[in-house]
C-alpha cells in the first residue's frame, strides 16, 4: 500500500484542496497580497487586483451558469483585451479549457479548431463576429455558450450575449471547482507548416513551472509595469509575460496591437518599465519618427523572441536605449513556451544565441538517432521540462512522434558552443538545399542585415531547375534610402561564400508578418515562386 492509498478518499480530496496550486489559484493569491494595487490598465478601465478577482470569479460563475464544466473547451477569438484577460482567468477558476484562436485566421480555418477541439461555446469580438458566424456553421456547431466582446461598441445581435454582463454581474464568490496540477486548462493550436495545426495542451504544472523560469531568469519582478502589445492569442505575450505578472502582483497595460506610435506614447503616459516585442516590432519603433521625441526613461527591461534578434540591430538597442537590459527568450508553445533564455549581460559576447537552457528546463543538440552531438556540431533541438506540454489533442501520432525517447523534440536546428551556448541555426523547414550545400537562411540574413541600409530582410529557398532550390532575398530598405541589386551583391560577395549568396534579391516596402511578428516565409515562397522562370 502506499502512502497516499491509506487515506480515504475524502481526506485525500481534502489534502488535493490544500496543495492546489493551479492557473486559477495564482490571481487571487496575488489580490489577497495587493489587493489595492493596479493590475490591469485596458483602454479606460484600470483595476486594482481585488476587483480583477471579482471581475473573474463573476464571470466564471456565470459561464458555469450557462452549463460549462471542467474540460470543457471554449474558444476565445479577439485582439487583446480587459475581456481576453478576464476570461483566461476565468475558465481556468472552473478548469475549462480555453482555446484561444489567431484572429487572422479564415473561417475555414476557425471551423477546424472549432471541430477538432470540440468547443462547447464561442466567445468573439463584435467586429470578428462575421467570421465566427461563418466557422461555426461550417463546423454545424449550434447552441452552446456563445459571448459578444463590444470592442467598437456594436450591440450583440442573434444569440450572441455581452460578456460584459457576465463579467459586471453575478456572484463574486469563488465557484468551488478541484483542478489538478495536470489538468489540461488551454489548448493551443499551433501556426505550423503543415496542412493542419495541431492543438497543444497546457496544464498548470506546465504554465506554472515555465512562469518561475521567467520570474527567476528573466529578473522580473513585483515592480514591473508591462505593456502587452502582441496577441494574447498566443503564449508567448499570454504566459510568458502577462500571466507571470499576474502571479507577481505586476501591472499589466494591455493595448490591442503593437501599433508604434500608441505603443511609444502609452510608454511614456504610463511609465512603462517593461517590454517583449520580436525582432520586428522593435525594429519598428526604432524605425518610427517618434521614437526619439518621446520620453522612454522609465523602461528598463526589453524582451525578445519569435526570431534572433539581427547583430546590428542589437547594437543600435543598446545605442538608443543604453538603460535598458535585454533578454532574448526561446522556446515553442509546446513548451509553454520557454525554453533557453539569453541574459543581458551575454547580449553582445553572444549575439544571435538562444542562450543556455532556463531555470527548469534540460536542454540537447540531436543527430536523427537521438545521439548528443558535440559541441559545434548541427543536430536538433530537444528539451526535457516540467513546461512541455501533455501532447497533442486527440493525436496520438504526433504526440509519440514529439516526445520520443523522453524528450520534447522542437523540430527546430541548432549548435551548441563548447560554453553551452545554443545557436538555433534554421528551422528545419527552413533551411534552404541549394547545389548539395545547406545555407541557413538566418545566416544570410544576419549579412546583409550588415549592409548600410537595410531596415529588414527575409531570406528563403525557392525551387530552381538547376539549384534545386535558390537563395532569395527580399529586402526592405530604411525610409529615405535606396538600395540596387549591384550593392547587395557587392556586399554579399564580401562577407559570404559564393553558395550561400542570393540568386534573387527584391526590395519591397514591408514583409508580410502573423500578429506575433514572426516573418511569413510561406508566403513570401509563394509569392516569389516564379521568379526561377523568369528570363
Amino acid at each position: 500500500m502506499s502512502d497516499v492509498a491509506q487515506f480515504t478518499p475524502q481526506t485525500t480530496e481534502a489534502i488535493a484542496r490544500a496543495r492546489q496550486h493551479s492557473l486559477g489559484d495564482l490571481l487571487r493569491r496575488t489580490a489577497l497580497r495587493y489587493p489595492d494595487k493596479l493590475a490591469v490598465v485596458a483602454g479606460e478601465r484600470r483595476a486594482s487586483f481585488a476587483e480583477f478577482d471579482a471581475a473573474v470569479n463573476r464571470c466564471a460563475n456565470n459561464l458555469a451558469a450557462k452549463g460549462l464544466e471542467k474540460g470543457d473547451r471554449l474558444a476565445l477569438l479577439s485582439h487583446n483585451s480587459w475581456q481576453f484577460a478576464v476570461l483566461a482567468f476565468a475558465t481556468a477558476r472552473l478548469g475549462v479549457v480555453l482555446v484561444p484562436v489567431n484572429f487572422m485566421l479564415n473561417a475555414e480555418e476557425i471551423a477546424f479548431i472549432l471541430g477538432h477541439s470540440g468547443a462547447k461555446g464561442m466567445v468573439t469580438e463584435d467586429a470578428l463576429a462575421p467570421t465566427a458566424e461563418k466557422a461555426l456553421a461550417s463546423a454545424g456547431l449550434s447552441g452552446g455558450v456563445r459571448g459578444w466582446i463590444p470592442l467598437s461598441g456594436a450591440a450583440p445581435t442573434g444569440d450572441w450575449e455581452d460578456v460584459d454582463g457576465w463579467i459586471d454581474s453575478g456572484s463574486s464568490e469563488a465557484p468551488d471547482v478541484l483542478v489538478a496540477d495536470d489538468d489540461p486548462l488551454r489548448l493551443m493550436y499551433t501556426s505550423g507548416t503543415e496542412s493542419r495545426p495541431k492543438g497543444v495542451m497546457l496544464s498548470s504544472k506546465s504554465l506554472v513551472s515555465q512562469y518561475v523560469s521567467c520570474i527567476v531568469d528573466g529578473g522580473m519582478s513585483v515592480d514591473d509595469v508591462e505593456v502587452h502589445t502582441l496577441p494574447m492569442y498566443h503564449c508567448a505575450q499570454l504566459d510568458c509575460f502577462f500571466s507571470v505578472d499576474v502571479y507577481l502582483g505586476a501591472t499589466s497595460i494591455i493595448l490591442p496591437s503593437p501599433e508604434p506610435a500608441r505603443l511609444l506614447e502609452t510608454i511614456e503616459r504610463e511609465k512603462v518599465s517593461k517590454l517583449f516585442c520580436p525582432p520586428t516590432v522593435w525594429i519598428s519603433l526604432l524605425r518610427h519618427p517618434d521614437f526619439d521625441t518621446r520620453n522612454l526613461s522609465s523602461l528598463r527591461k526589453g524582451y525578445y523572441g519569435a526570431s534572433a534578434m539581427p547583430v546590428e540591430v542589437l547594437r543600435e538597442l543598446a545605442r538608443r536605449l543604453p538603460d535598458v537590459q535585454f533578454w532574448n527568450f526561446y522556446g515553442q508553445t509546446e513548451m509553454s513556451p520557454l525554453a533557453t533564455i539569453l541574459r543581458p549581460h551575454e547580449q553582445l559576447p553572444h549575439a544571435g544565441s538562444a542562450g543556455r537552457a532556463s531555470l527548469n528546463v534540460e536542454t540537447r543538440v540531436v543527430d536523427d538517432n537521438d545521439n548528443e552531438v558535440p559541441p559545434g556540431e548541427v543536430g536538433e533541438i530537444v528539451h526535457r521540462s516540467p513546461h512541455a506540454a501533455l501532447g497533442y489533442y486527440n493525436d496520438e501520432e504526433k504526440t509519440a512522434a514529439a516526445f520520443r525517447n523522453g524528450w520534447f523534440h522542437s523540430g527546430d536546428l541548432g549548435v551548441v558552443d563548447a560554453n553551452g551556448y545554443l545557436a538555433v541555426v534554421d528551422r528545419k523547414k527552413d533551411m534552404i538545399k541549394t547545389g548539395g550545400e545547406n545555407v541557413a537562411s538566418r545566416e544570410v540574413e544576419e549579412a546583409l542585415y550588415l549592409l548600410d541600409g537595410v531596415a529588414e530582410v527575409a531570406v528563403f529557398g525557392i525551387s530552381h531547375p538547376h539549384w534545386i532550390e535558390a537563395v532569395t532575398a527580399v529586402v526592405v530598405p530604411k525610409q529615405g534610402v535606396e538600395l540596387t541589386r549591384e550593392q547587395v551583391d557587392t556586399h554579399a560577395r564580401e562577407v559570404l561564400a559564393g553558395y550561400k549568396r542570393p540568386k534573387y534579391v527584391v526590395f519591397a516596402e514591408s514583409l508580410p508578418k502573423n500578429p506575433s511578428g514572426k516573418i511569413l516565409k510561406k508566403d513570401l515562397r509563394v509569392q516569389h515562386a516564379e521568379l526561377a522562370n523568369e528570363v
